[in-house]
């Protein structure tokens, strides 16, 4: 049996609600088969997060406006250590695990907070930096 989790909005407690993507992005849904976890309280509270789409489970916690933006700008300091050739997709993540000394279940932009996607982008950063000046 297949149990819909219990997803709570980290802003003000509500359980969110599942509903089709468009009804974040409406004109703009690259996917129309797409979902998002969202606040009950949106537009006002406005968190969300996508969800699996073969799973339909949440890709990771809800995130507000600047949550959301600060995991994109991780996302892209990450991308570029396996889409630059620094090293293979599956390594990257495991390099980023060791870092921050997660374990492999929590080691996903999707579930970090501010402060760790900060620290990722420092030290992707830090990484591609030294890289460059060793070669």
């Amino acid at each position: 049996m297949n149990k819909r989790p219990a997803v709570k909005c980290p802003y003000c407690n509500a359980l969110a609600v599942k509903r089709p993507a468009i009804f974040i992005y409406g004109d703009k849904t690259i996917d129309q088969d797409a979902f998002v976890y969202v606040c009950p309280r949106y537009p006002v509270c406005n968190s969300y997060v996508a969800a699996h789409k073969r799973t339909g489970r949440p890709m990771g916690t809800l995130a507000n406006g600047d949550l959301r933006h600060m995991r994109i700008l991780a996302h892209q300091a990450f991308n570029r250590l396996w889409m630059e050739g620094y090293m293979e997709k599956g390594e990257a993540y495991r390099w980023l695990q060791l870092q921050l000394h997660l374990p492999e279940s929590m080691a996903h932009i999707a579930m970090f907070s501010e402060y760790l996607c900060e620290r990722v982008i420092e030290l992707c950063e830090a990484f591609t930096n030294t890289a460059v000046k060793a070669a």
